[in-house]
């Protein structure tokens, strides 16, 4: 049995010398691990099934005469898929390239100057570690991950990696980009649930709403049939947005199988978090996802996940219940969901899940 000391160390630290099995600590339960892997030197994913998610054009969303049309593709998405591709953002090429190079080259630095980062504590700024929820998990996940708190930037920046050098400007610039998309996006979803373009006072707190950043990195795996790169979950927040390399990894639960996405370029996955789900009353549904390693090729993702600040309540606005739609999940805010993950293991829906009401 492997020592916790030594799986704290990480999945990149692992791989500095040559690996050729999954150690055990690593290896799912049989029912728990992928029925087909991803192969990078097939077009085709090895035979993975692919799927072509929703595309919602945000130029679109921003032009009066193309927003109704866009607002109901929007809303399709978020009902039927939980996610969705966004093309034409606006946010610059370079800021995204940006990101992802100086990710890279965080992760590319040694052990020692990552472990500086660090931390079991869920509210600090930064936190670099690995798998899902270390403290937690039976099994670890082939994932190390670099985590930053976003908001109040001020407050929170000087607390970030200083080394790439670089690092701080790119990650602020990229986070105060994907913020700005965030306020514009969650915009057209009010909307498109029938709140009204400018209605809701909700708004206001979105401005003032929480951002963390997550920095994902997936080494080549000698076993990728044996593990996962992040196991079934759905995202805490209303919603996430992904930024990830051309790799193919992430895979939804779409009708009861599992089918792998295939990545556009220069686009963002979009997807719903259990804060909409239960925002919207159930309409729109969060998705559920998980990633898968290769054996050849290291995998990068960038996913931000916004909300309203963490002293919000999360509930539908009176608008969204009434005698034929009532109440489905009951009042959450931030500090009940770090009370169920430092509780048990977190898996699937399951917070979710314990926030429903009796119907």
């Amino acid at each position: 049995m492997w020592s916790i000391g030594f799986h704290n160390t990480g999945v990149r630290h692992l791989c500095e010398q040559p690996i050729f099995k999954v150690p055990g600590r690593y290896i799912l339960p049989l029912e728990e691990r992928p029925l087909r892997v991803i192969d990078t030197t097939q077009p085709n994913a090895g035979g993975a099934p692919l799927i072509s998610l929703p595309v919602v054009d945000f130029s679109e969303l921003t032009n009066p005469s193309d927003r109704p049309a866009a607002l109901r593709s929007l809303a399709e998405a978020c009902e039927n898929y939980g996610l969705f591709q966004l093309v034409n953002h606006g946010i610059p090429s370079e800021v995204m390239s940006a990101m992802v190079d100086g990710s890279t080259r965080f992760f590319e630095q040694p052990y020692e100057e990552r472990a500086k980062y660090m931390s079991s504590d869920m509210t600090s700024p930064v936190r670099y570690g690995t798998s899902f929820n270390q403290s937690k998990d039976r099994v670890f996940c082939w994932r190390d991950f670099l985590k930053l708190t976003c908001r109040p930037m001020a407050q929170v920046l000087p607390h970030w990696p200083s080394s790439p050098a670089d690092f701080r400007v790119v990650a602020a610039a990229y986070a105060e980009e994907t913020n700005s998309l965030f306020l514009e996006l969650v915009e057209a979803v009010l909307e498109s649930m029938g709140l009204g373009r400018d209605g809701s006072s909700i708004m206001n707190q979105f401005e003032e709403g929480s951002q963390l950043m997550v920095v994902n990195c997936y080494p080549p795996c000698p076993e990728p049939g044996l593990t996962l790169g992040m196991p079934p979950h759905s995202d805490y927040g209303f919603l996430t947005l992904l930024l990830q390399d051309q790799v193919r990894g992430l895979q939804i639960q779409h009708r009861e199988d599992w089918v792998t996405v295939e990545p556009i370029h220069g686009s963002f996955i979009v997807n719903v978090g259990d804060h909409l789900e239960i925002f919207s009353n159930g309409r729109y549904k969060s998705v559920l996802h998980r990633v898968l390693v290769n054996a050849t090729k290291s995998r990068m993702s960038i996913a931000t996940l916004h909300s309203l600040p963490h002293s919000s309540t999360i509930r539908p606005p009176p608008e969204l219940v009434d005698e034929s739609n009532p109440r489905r999940y009951m009042d959450t805010d931030f500090a009940s969901f770090l009370r169920y993950i430092s509780s048990c293991e977190p898996k699937k829906k399951n917070f979710l899940e314990s926030r429903k009401l009796a119907t």
